[in-house]
């Protein structure tokens, strides 16, 4: 793309920003992208080295931040090693190791479980590299910047949802997910408002193990086996909303489900009137972004934000109902504005 491509790129996507109350809350991290959108390359960003530590590459989540860490580099300048530890412990930390010790200008971490991760990331902060956290927050450590959604914002909007639907009367489940602290927060949020209403009742809470033997399906098998007058479920991510969906098609009862995370397969469930029936689709393709851009920034002696609270959107099927295609780049900046959704969070 020439200069001035990127420059009417930009003029292109500012111009589609509608600056209402909401549109403000929602323009501030995407402004800050599309600076970098149009910002040329830096003398000397293309002899950068970056590496990056992910804890999972599945799911759409994974897919959309591997392409935003790509993406990022590929346009600001540098080379990018990627490495997948699909959820080991021991493998992430030994990735954050290695990296450490090839000397990079900046290190990009997405924790499978953060707090096991916490004595690794504390050693590569002390290195004097600049290290950046993607979907997580690392405790114990200061890390340079952190992009990610708000977690317990997310837990709280599935269950406010929920309650909405029920008219605050009726059994529910929840499919939580305590590996990682981030996530967990999810489940707090949710059990924060479920709380507040005293007619719903927690009927079942299974921890999932990523990684286990058993799967989200069968967990929501056994959910809807043991509750007969279950109404509801709400999940801590669409893994467990997309296989739930499965299980209580099978089952034949009324019961509907929510997720967290959002992508082309889950917008397809909800799109179609099944079981599934909101998500609150996070933009993890920014996350990745941001922190690719401010890896640049630094390197280039700016200053980088500690945290980047990335945009969420709550998708339903009215959400989807009048999209001729199914977005697989809502979470690029500028492109959920297109479709017509407000930042939820």
């Amino acid at each position: 793309m020439s200069e001035f491509e990127e420059t009417k790129e930009r003029a292109r996507f500012m111009g589609d920003l509608k600056l209402t109350r909401r549109g403000v809350l929602s323009a501030g991290a995407a402004i800050t992208v599309a600076a970098a959108l149009s910002k040329p390359r830096a003398a000397g960003a293309e002899d950068l080295k970056f590496c990056a530590s992910l804890g999972w590459t599945v799911w759409e989540s994974g897919r959309h931040i591997v392409n935003g860490y790509k993406d990022a580099v590929s346009k600001l300048g540098g080379t990018l090693t990627i490495a997948d530890a699909n959820y080991d412990i021991k493998k992430q930390a030994d990735q954050i190791a290695a990296f450490v010790a090839s000397k990079p200008a900046a290190i990009f971490i997405t924790p499978a479980d953060a707090a096991a991760i916490s004595p690794a990331v504390q050693a590569a902060v002390a290195s004097g590299i600049p290290i950046f956290c993607g979907d997580s927050y690392v405790p114990n450590t200061t890390v340079t910047s952190t992009a990610m959604s708000n977690n317990f914002g997310l837990g709280a909007a599935g269950a406010e949802y929920i309650v909405k639907r029920l008219n605050g009367k009726g059994q529910v489940a929840l499919v939580s997910l305590p590996s990682n602290e981030s996530w967990d927060q999810r489940t707090l949020g949710a059990k924060s408002v479920f709380a507040r209403f005293p007619d719903i009742k927690i009927a079942s809470e299974i921890a999932f193990a990523l990684g286990g033997t058993t799967t989200p399906r069968q967990v929501v098998d056994n959910i809807l086996t043991a509750n007969p007058d279950l109404e509801a479920i709400w999940c801590a991510w669409d893994g467990a909303a997309s296989e739930g969906t499965l299980a209580i098609r099978a089952s034949g009862k009324k019961v509907f489900i929510t997720g967290i995370d959002g992508g082309r397969q889950s917008f397809e469930y909800i799109k179609a009137g099944s079981p599934f029936a909101m998500t609150m689709a996070q933009s993890f393709y920014e996350m990745a972004y941001m922190n690719a851009f401010y890896a640049h920034e630094v390197v280039a002696g700016r200053k980088a934000p500690r945290f980047v609270i990335t945009p969420s959107y709550a998708v339903t099927q009215d959400s989807l109902k009048n999209l001729k295609d199914l977005p697989d780049n809502y979470d690029q900046p500028g492109e959920a504005i297109k479709l017509g959704w407000a930042r939820a969070l």
